[in-house]
């Protein structure tokens, strides 16, 4: 991966939302690191992340 998320990405989605306070979370930075690094995976490499994805069709 050659980007890694922006921090104030990272804080903003840090924030829990309410069903997300109600799970739970011991990390929400963490958490939030490893979603945003998902996405610029997906972002940069969409043919080569498709395969992997079990929410995308094909």
């Amino acid at each position: 991966m050659t980007q890694t998320p922006d921090e104030r990405d990272v804080e903003t989605r840090a924030e829990l939302l309410p069903e997300e306070q109600a799970a739970g979370s011991e990390s929400p930075q963490a958490q939030a690191e490893a979603i945003l690094e998902e996405c610029l995976e997906r972002t940069e490499d969409p043919e080569g992340t498709r395969h992997d994805s079990t929410q995308t069709p094909g």
